[in-house]
């Protein structure tokens, strides 16, 4: 299961979920709510996932906010991931077994200056933490050689990539033109379940 924090450090062209941060568009009152940890722990507990997924936005700007919720996920049996862009370091006490950061650092193709999108000292900080992968969007094959050159110069792994795309067609398409590519390098192509499945439905 997913909990969804609003705001975001950027600004990608290809996201797809701008209603999270992009209030010239949307309206945060509406898009977004105030809950406390007793409340989200008490969702979560109501729920038999035992995965809890913290997405976002962006969680590490809110991380110190997020370790009493971790600390209770975890009690209560639950494995927890934190997907984050790679520009914030992890806090020390986000780093604990059981916990586990899905980083997506932004390539060229999120239209984004290089020194804006790109942190050395955080990504040098989630590879550190030993308990973290690396997911790549990719909206062409002429994508991988900069997920190559991210990978040797701040010895990130395991790598993913993944389709850049919010229909099924699209997400296709893209994985079948990335497809051998990918394993030639000997990394992993994941597809974007829930595109194929509800394509931009809202809450699944």
């Amino acid at each position: 299961m997913f909990i969804r924090l609003s705001r975001c450090n950027l600004s990608c062209g290809f996201c797809d979920t701008p209603y999270t941060w992009d209030w010239a568009r949307y309206d945060p009152h509406h898009e977004a709510r105030w809950q406390s940890v007793a409340e989200l722990a008490e969702w979560a507990g109501g729920h038999s996932p035992r995965l809890v997924v913290i997405t976002g936005g962006e969680p590490l700007i809110q991380q110190d906010r997020l370790l009493p919720l971790v600390d209770v996920l975890i009690a209560d049996g639950r494995r927890v991931e934190i997907e984050t862009n790679g520009t914030i370091a992890p806090t020390p006490g986000l780093v604990r077994e059981g916990v586990q950061f899905n980083v997506s650092p932004k390539l060229g193709n999120a239209g984004l200056a290089e020194d804006h999108r790109i942190v050395p000292a955080a990504l040098t900080a989630l590879a550190d933490t030993g308990n973290a992968i690396f997911k790549f969007v990719a909206t062409e094959p002429a994508d991988l050689a900069e997920v190559a050159e991210l990978e040797e110069r701040y010895a990130l792994a395991p790598i993913w990539v993944m389709p850049e795309g919010t229909t099924t067609q699209a997400v296709l398409d893209r994985a079948r033109q990335l497809a051998d590519q990918v394993i030639a390098r000997g990394w992993n192509l994941s597809l974007r379940l829930q595109v194929l499945l509800w394509e931009g439905e809202r809450g699944r």
